[in-house]
């Protein structure tokens, strides 16, 4: 008789690695929800409820409103606005768990990117919600052989093509013919046509939403850091799977809380903690090991640059006219010319950026993470680390994966590097 093939397994093999990954997974997350709540002083009261909102996602209670269909989705390519008017809602599934990591690793090879490996674990142990659409944006070469891998598991996968440049008006063209594909492709899996009036209502629940989220992000550029930079990610986190009505009337709440922080005087951090701009490979729950190392040792992130952060929400559809027709290119508009992925080329709005926030958060550096494997992030860094130094400002790159194995050396690296902007600042105030 022979061998189950390793990257074939049976049934019970399967059903078993379904049940270790769930205890690994739930384990990894109540681990670092341990640390986001109780090791840090200074919480605000508001972030209870993302607190929570992690809490049942990976305890498997996601948030299905009642008779909605869900688009799982695999970036922040993916256009929410035409999700919701196809009466659908968009549930982010990329995986931050090393548990479902280790058996991506089944599928590709040893050096691929973490994130990938472990959302492909996830998605072949069906441990993902239901979804009518998986939207998969082949953003790099690891993106799309990834959504040909999935397609074995998953008839439901859908190839978002998107372009290799942003710039050119031939690119725009092409995206916005990519969108309407997928619009198309959208009613037919939902079985509801888009019509103007719900991309309207649509357009306008999102802008609700990234209305609170640059009121949190100005909130930010406080000279008194009002809330920890692991708590940023986590709001951002938790907007990948929430109900976005709830999601915003939550962050509409914290940030009245942290307006009042101003006035009252209360901060976090010490007042001479380094502001640190983090950017790079995104920090997904539970792998929020580098947000939390980075803070632990004694820095505030003030700002980010990273797409499970500061880049999914920030800008706005900007429509000229209230027709299908405009409508729908305009949002294919705002997921492309703001975007500052490493995917594009040439990518220089993403230098003008991290300068622009350096300015205007005051921060004194930038740790930049990149995964073993991101071949995007590791061959950008050094053309980024040039251009911040030419503007002053120093960075440091670190790589790393999903493994807790590299926290010491992590340590060591991120506390010699935030003492040198101590010293550089003391310099600077001798002056």
């Amino acid at each position: 008789m022979s061998e189950t093939p390793k990257n074939q397994p049976g049934q019970d093999r399967l059903a078993r690695m379904q049940k270790t990954v769930k205890v690994h997974h739930a384990m990894e997350a109540k681990k670092a929800l341990l640390v986001i709540e109780e090791e840090f002083p200074d919480n605000p009261e508001g972030m209870r409820y993302f607190y929570d909102k992690l809490r049942a996602y990976t305890e498997g209670k996601p948030f299905v409103p009642d008779g909605k269909k869900i688009v799982g989705t695999l970036c922040i390519h993916v256009p929410d606005e035409i999700i919701y008017a196809a009466g659908a809602v968009p549930v982010r599934l990329c995986s931050g768990a090393y548990a479902s990591d280790q058996v991506g690793a089944e599928f590709m090879p040893a050096k691929s990117c973490p994130l990938i490996k472990s959302t492909l674990g996830k998605i072949y142990l069906d441990m993902i919600p239901d979804s009518v659409m998986i939207v998969n944006p082949t953003t790099c070469d690891q993106k799309r052989k990834f959504g040909e891998i999935s397609g074995e598991f998953s008839d439901k996968f859908y190839m978002l093509e998107v372009p290799p440049t942003k710039d050119s008006e031939e690119a725009r063209e092409y995206w916005q013919r990519v969108v309407k594909r997928f619009a198309k492709a959208l009613e037919k899996a939902t079985g509801t046509k888009i019509t103007r009036k719900g991309m309207k209502a649509a357009i306008s629940k999102v802008r609700e939403a990234q209305a609170q989220y640059r009121r949190f992000h100005n909130l930010r550029k406080h000279p008194q850091p009002l809330i920890w930079g692991k708590d940023a990610f986590i709001v951002a986190n938790t907007y990948f799977f929430d109900d976005i009505d709830q999601w915003t009337k939550a962050l509409g709440w914290l940030n009245t809380e942290l307006e009042g922080r101003i006035a009252s005087g209360k901060s976090v951090g010490k007042p001479n903690s380094p502001r640190i701009i983090m950017s790079g490979s995104p920090s997904i729950f539970p792998n929020m090991k580098m947000p939390l190392l980075v803070e632990q040792l004694g820095a505030v992130i003030v700002a980010d640059e990273t797409c499970s952060s500061n880049r999914l929400l920030y800008d706005m559809v900007a429509a000229d006219e209230s027709y299908l027709y405009d409508m729908i290119p305009a949002v294919a508009d705002r997921y492309l010319k703001p975007c500052t992925c490493p995917n594009f080329s040439p990518n220089t709005d993403r230098e003008r950026k991290l300068i622009e926030m350096a300015k205007t958060f005051a921060a004194d550096g930038v740790i930049y993470q990149a995964f073993s494997g991101c071949q995007l992030y590791e061959m950008e860094s050094r053309r980024i680390g040039k251009v911040l130094e030419s503007h002053g400002i120093p960075m440091l790159y670190l790589e790393t994966d999903y493994s807790p194995d590299d926290t010491g050396q992590l340590s060591t690296r991120i506390e010699a590097f935030l003492e040198s902007i101590k010293v550089r600042k003391r310099k600077g105030a001798v002056v």
